[in-house]
């Protein structure tokens, strides 16, 4: 117990090092980037001084800060995304502006999340990675039995029904995050609100302005709560990263040591594609990546593409130029569809691991075709929380005529690839906000310019 107070004690004084970078003036980006240090630093020192215990009872403790935090911004989440659609909405001119935004983001989002695939696809044929090359022990068999019995209620669900329960039966209960595809539910409602919003400034306008203050008001109000969690963010980086890299096994990580190094290729290479993309439209990559890489680095320590929403809007607003009404719905929507890495990359290398088991040319064009075009598809209402690439998977490999038992084999290195993945599907949403953005002529090239911590407009307008 000793120990572990000592281990607290030095995590609380690497905090107060933190608080105060804060108090110099130091930015958000620099504090997060050192919270991040610290907490590699922590991890490791761990994984080398104590045994399994000891970094338990630790890691209990810590993951108040870490665990705490990512809570925080789940419960901000629904409030924000109904808000400032809505608000966004209310303020568009007509609906065929919605029509347009929403379209171009969607078509973005799937465009890449098939690139995704194709890269997963080649990056494991290339590697020769096969399902009959993995070890399975208690725990994988557990896991694999577990999946066996949750997949016939994923696969029973066809793509007509999916696409139907996007729209709320009940919103309030989608308010409470039921359902995996909560967060699409909502959105629909504050677009569905947004309109009628519209509809009442045409007939009765006195009464709309009414309605649109009230609107503005509130979401006022919830860009204040979202500025208070915000200044917690390098606390909690710091918090997940030491729970992450204390947590790991090393000897997981080494047997697995292939299908992880593809995995962060195929990673890496969709990023470089993200910035091709953004280059194509006009856009600095580079600059994109510095200004949006604080929120990378949440995305990646927490695993949470949902959780990640409140820093993807602020960042597509405040640094990279994009209106709210883009930023909210590319944000929202990225959240559970079109995740480049848990819906495309994953579901894609599984498949071609499986396939040689089966007798199946990996390289067939028909066979490639129509992979693709169903992770494409099944990309819709992947949560957007850790274990969305499981919830891809179970959807995937089953149209595929393939078991679903490989996802079970990799439980020891999911955490780690993960966090990549979840990095990816965020910054994927991004780039579609970005590029929409670009090509509606609605960004604010002064606030894209400006450097990182100067020049930043309100996030409500």
């Amino acid at each position: 117990m000793l120990i572990v107070l000592i281990n607290l004690a030095i995590f609380v004084l690497l905090m107060l090092v933190l608080g105060k970078l804060s108090g110099r003036g130091q930015s958000l980006s620099r504090r997060v980037l050192t919270g991040l240090v610290f907490g590699v630093g922590a991890g490791f020192a761990m994984q080398v001084l104590y045994d399994a215990d000891t970094i338990q009872r630790t890691l209990e403790w810590v993951n108040v800060v870490g665990g705490g935090y990512v809570r925080l911004l789940q419960m901000i989440v629904i409030p924000l995304v109904l808000v400032s659609i809505l608000g966004a909405v209310s303020r568009l001119h007509n609906a065929t502006s919605l029509g347009k935004i929403s379209v171009l983001t969607l078509g973005i989002l799937l465009f890449t999340t098939a690139i995704s695939a194709l890269v997963g696809v080649f990056v494991t044929y290339s590697f020769g990675l096969s399902a009959a090359d993995l070890v399975q022990g208690a725990r994988e068999l557990a896991r694999a039995e577990q999946l066996e019995a949750t997949v016939a209620s994923v696969a029973n669900l066809s793509m007509p029904q999916l696409l139907v329960s996007f729209i709320p039966r009940n919103p309030f209960a989608d308010m409470t995050g039921a359902s995996p595809t909560s967060i699409i539910g909502v959105v629909v409602f504050a677009v569905f609100l947004g309109l009628a919003v519209l509809t009442l400034l045409k007939d009765e306008p006195e009464l709309g302005q009414r309605v649109v203050g009230g609107i503005e008001a509130l979401q006022a109000l919830i860009m204040r709560l979202v500025r208070l969690v915000m200044k917690l963010t390098p606390y909690g980086v710091m918090a997940l990263m030491t729970k992450v890299i204390a947590g790991s096994n090393l000897q997981d990580v080494l047997s697995l040591a292939g299908f992880l190094v593809a995995s962060y290729l195929a990673i890496a290479i969709m990023f470089v594609v993200h910035g091709l993309l953004l280059g194509l439209v006009g856009v600095n990559a580079k600059r994109f990546f510095t200004k949006v890489w604080p929120v990378l680095a949440f995305a990646f320590t927490s695993r949470s593409s949902a959780a990640t929403i409140p820093l993807n809007v602020q960042a597509q607003t405040q640094k990279l130029g994009v209106p709210e009404s883009i930023a909210n719905f590319s944000a929202s929507f990225g959240a559970t569809i079109g995740q480049n890495g848990c819906a495309g990359i994953y579901p894609a290398m599984l498949a071609v691991m499986i396939a040689p088991t089966m007798g199946i040319d990996v390289l067939d064009p028909l066979w490639l075709a129509t992979l693709v075009g169903v992770i494409t598809l099944a990309s819709f209402g992947v949560a957007g929380v850790g274990g969305g690439a499981t919830f891809a998977a179970l959807i995937v490999l089953p149209i595929m005529g393939m078991p679903v038992a490989l996802a079970a084999l990799l439980i020891s290195i999911e955490p780690l690839i993960d966090m990549a993945r979840t990095a990816l599907n965020v910054n994927g949403a991004m780039t579609a906000g970005t590029i929409s953005s670009k090509l509606l002529g609605q960004t604010d090239e002064a606030v894209f310019a400006a450097d990182d911590d100067a020049g930043q407009r309100p996030a409500v307008a």
